[in-house]
């Protein structure tokens, strides 16, 4: 009869360290199984030879610690589902507003692409690089930055002047400052959010063709424009 108690706790020990989504009925069903064997082993019991409290004394505790963990996880199960929609939330309440966000690339659209360019000195050697979504060069400019943040705006026209079709473009940039010593350039994106993608680990904002995760953004304001 020992043996079928400590059956019972050691499938209840396995279910818990499972964590499916049965767990709780699992150990509940077991717990029962361990008092039913627990009572029919105390009423059999020989008198002259009672059997040690201490070994089902273990077993009762090491139920309610097997007992306890479920608990646990079933609270961090309701902390993560009310988290993610709290995230989800947040998120869908993006659409239709103007974002501004990291990163390099952006939507051409209209014949016009924009990125802010941001650095921390004087840049007046600097060269831009657009790419196209399979990475060819379609463009390419020297200008001269400025301390702080600008903007850059690409006409959608490689160097022959050929208008290129509307997409995603990725900007390159290097540049230099007066003592010809390399500057670090930060890149931005912006523009009215379409829709929200939840189906990843991450909301990702659609702004046109680009899709901007939702940690990259850094600004957010009404969209003063329609369409």
């Amino acid at each position: 009869m020992a043996s079928g108690i400590a059956a019972a706790v050691g499938t209840a020990t396995t279910t818990s360290k499972t964590g499916s989504g049965t767990s709780a009925q699992e150990i509940a069903g077991n717990f029962t199984q361990f008092l039913t064997l627990l009572t029919t082993q105390l009423k059999n019991q020989n008198p002259l030879d009672p059997m040690d409290t201490n070994q089902f004394t273990q077993q009762l505790v090491q139920f309610a610690g097997v007992e306890q963990q479920l608990k646990t996880n079933d609270r961090l199960e309701s902390i993560l589902t009310s988290s993610k929609a709290a995230s989800t939330a947040s998120a869908t309440s993006y659409i239709g507003q103007t974002v501004e966000a990291t990163g390099a690339t952006a939507d051409l659209k209209g014949g016009a692409a924009t990125w802010t360019l941001t650095t921390d000195r004087a840049a007046p050697k600097a060269t831009v690089t657009i790419l196209d979504a399979k990475g060819n060069t379609v463009g390419t400019q020297s200008l001269s930055l400025t301390q702080g943040s600008q903007g850059y705006t690409w006409n959608g026209k490689n160097a022959a002047g050929i208008s290129q079709p509307e997409g995603t473009y990725t900007l390159k940039i290097a540049a230099q400052d007066a003592t010809g010593t390399q500057v670090s350039v930060k890149t931005g994106v912006s523009g009215k959010v379409d829709e929200v993608d939840l189906s990843g680990s991450e909301p990702v904002l659609v702004i046109g063709n680009n899709r901007v995760p939702l940690s990259s953004v850094t600004s957010v304001g009404f969209s003063t424009t329609s369409g």
